[in-house]
């Protein structure tokens, strides 16, 4: 065999060294990973290299240098597309992606602009360490030779690696106790275990949840169900049934976030339609109002505020789970007279919508087929909110009465652009043009709900029907922390004000009512997305005692304030807990912890457990929901 003065092994060497850098390099550019101490320091800097010592290390199986060359390229390739997935991901969600987003391609076509705001020519750095190993396998000598090793010195070799994969868990068990069962928040799990154990902790996870399902039987659900009657919320008979026999219109606020109600940028006034309809006599606002989604976004907020429970810790339950049995609003309101509907301008599919609303056993989706859109009318994600309100009522004069319909509104989308004729106010001027458009599609937005209220007056819907918005997730993540500080004036974000900063808008406004007077301070008690559905309801004057609901009446008088994030985060009206620290939810100043403090963490973790049975185990097909029983 030709002698050389490269070592045998060389191109594996190169493989796992240039992509552990470059794995490296993308924590401490792309991700914004929070370094408390040195030890997660060296954490963070080792964690990549026991997987990628075993993956490539499979090379060593190989009988000939081609075979094992196509190899370590395929799975860098592999890695790369996974990790760059994550750094794209992670732009706009704040996250890092989960294996049911990543099989969701479907919805990849229809992101049109939203990607192209995410990708930059800076992004081929983050493909340096696949360009260098497909240079060594074209020009080394070494990888043109082929040298089996000893089967001693490969066990040798992998029982390094597990040592080493042991090491990093040793340490990060030790920094972060319990890390493995806070499987919730994924930057501690990327943090310690690194990007692509990550992943393969992500597989097993969800192969585990799935089985839940097949395993599952009636019998976990009779405890839910005594639990769910012994811990129930009952109405206020003040409100209960005070718009019965109306319809009812939810309209899901795009990234509508709470900080620009009744605010002005630049002296400009950002919602001066809300501003005034919620202090109108029949309209109530809850000003302490989170969304509680999780990686599905809108679809999850859909989820949420149909079922009131949570989406799934690992994706977008729209798509793990929409063959589920499940007991929706709208199911509730289709068997009390109302006819029942969804209008989106988006195709049917996207987000696997068409299944999901069988699954909830809604009547008719009024998807892009049923309105006009073309070039003219569209942006961004399409057709935009001022067309698609009138259009939409258009199609709500001929829906049968009553009727309980919900809008997905569109233009205030991220990346937040808008035509010149449609900003109504200037861009804010932070530097960050995120931030700065958003300001205008919001108010765009705000138009476009003053211009439905006058189109439902001018149909004669008007009186009859209740008016339900709400936001459905944030608009600006923590990505662009820079340039809100400089909005709310603050010299930095932080974790508490986060928080603070998933509080959208919840409006219920139920024509020629004095409701307003009636609420009194109910409207201040912190509230969430799970409140949606036993709140209208009981508006409604429908019945819930038989229901299985997360969320309490924000109108009952004792009303359930802990508000659980999907993340493990929670808050009440006293106190935020966030990062593993409680603070005073008031003025944001930092608590000790208390023992009623932990309990509230028992708690909070309890309602996203109880939910997450339920889904996982597709519960609700052995639930008979007008009678309240487990069928036998």
């Amino acid at each position: 065999m030709k002698h050389t003065k490269w070592p045998r092994h060389t191109l594996l060497l190169i493989a796992v060294l240039a992509t552990w850098l470059q794995t490296y390099y993308t924590y401490r550019t792309a991700f914004d990973l929070d370094i408390e101490n040195g030890m997660q320091a060296f954490i963070l800097f080792i964690n990549p290299l026991a997987a990628l010592l075993c993956v490539y290390g499979i090379s060593l199986f190989f009988k000939s240098a081609k075979g094992r060359n196509a190899y370590i390229i395929t799975v860098k390739v592999i890695l790369s597309i996974v990790l760059y997935g994550n750094v794209v991901f992670y732009r706009f969600y704040n996250d890092f992606i989960t294996l049911p987003v990543l099989f969701q391609t479907n919805n990849f076509g229809d992101l049109g602009s939203s990607v192209a705001g995410l990708v930059g020519w800076a992004d081929v750095f983050y493909f340096v360490d696949l360009v260098l190993i497909i240079l060594a396998v074209l020009f080394l000598p070494a990888a043109k030779e082929f040298n089996r090793m000893a089967s001693n010195r490969r066990n040798t070799y992998f029982a390094l690696s597990f040592a080493l994969l042991f090491l990093n868990l040793g340490l990060a068990e030790k920094e972060r106790p319990q890390l493995l069962t806070r499987s919730f928040d994924r930057e501690l799990l990327v943090k310690n275990i690194g990007t692509y154990n990550y992943h393969l902790y992500d597989i097993y996870v969800q192969s585990k949840t799935h089985a839940q399902k097949a395993f599952a039987d009636g019998g976990e659900l009779t405890t839910i169900v005594n639990d769910a009657k012994s811990n129930e919320v009952k109405p206020d008979k003040d409100f209960y049934g005070i718009a019965k026999g109306k319809n009812v219109i939810f309209i899901s606020l795009e990234s509508t976030q709470n900080f620009v109600i009744n605010e002005k940028m630049n002296g400009q006034t950002i919602t001066p339609f809300l501003n005034k309809l919620i202090k109108s006599d029949d309209t109530l606002y809850f000003d302490n109002f989170y969304h509680q989604t999780g990686l599905g976004k809108t679809s999850d907020s859909e989820f949420v505020m149909e079922n009131s429970l949570y989406g799934i810790g690992g994706g977008a339950v729209f798509f793990t789970n929409a063959s589920n049995s499940l007991n929706s609003m709208s199911e509730k309101l289709g068997d009390n007279g109302y006819a029942t509907s969804v209008l989106h301008a988006n195709n049917k599919s996207f987000w696997n919508r068409d299944l999901m609303y069988q699954a909830m056993n809604i009547d008719t989706f009024y998807d892009i087929e049923s309105y006009d859109v073309n070039e003219k009318n569209s942006v961004n994600w399409g057709l935009k909110d001022i067309p698609f309100m009138k259009q939409s009522v258009e199609i709500m004069k001929d829906m049968k009465q009553p009727f309980a319909t919900r809008m997905l509104t569109l233009t205030n989308h991220f990346p937040f652009t808008s035509d010149k004729k449609d900003q109504y106010i200037d861009a804010y001027d932070s530097g960050d043009k995120t931030v700065d458009r958003y300001f205008q599609t919001v108010r765009y937005t705000d138009e476009a709900v003053k211009v439905l209220f006058k189109k439902l007056k001018n149909a004669g819907l008007y009186d009859n029907t209740v008016v339900v918005m709400y936001g459905d997730h944030y608009g600006i993540s923590e990505n662009h922390n820079k340039a809100m500080a400089k909005f709310l004036n603050k010299e930095e974000i932080t974790p508490y004000d986060t928080v603070m900063l998933q509080e959208v808008p919840f409006i219920i406004h139920v024509p020629n009512t004095d409701i307003k007077a009636k609420a009194d301070k109910k409207v201040h008690e912190v509230g969430g997305q799970v409140d949606i559905r036993p709140t209208v309801l009981h508006l409604l004057g429908v019945d819930t005692s038989n229901d299985i609901q997360i969320g309490t009446d924000l109108l009952a008088k004792k009303h359930d304030d802990l508000i659980a994030f999907r993340d493990g985060r929670f808050v009440t009206n006293d106190v935020v807990y966030t990062q593993e620290l409680f603070y005073d939810r008031k003025t944001g100043e930092p608590l000790g912890e208390t023992a009623e403090n932990h309990e509230l963490i028992e708690r909070a973790n309890a309602k996203t457990t109880l939910s997450d049975k339920i889904i996982n185990g597709d519960l609700f097909r052995f639930y008979d929901e007008k009678t309240g029983t487990v069928k036998q």
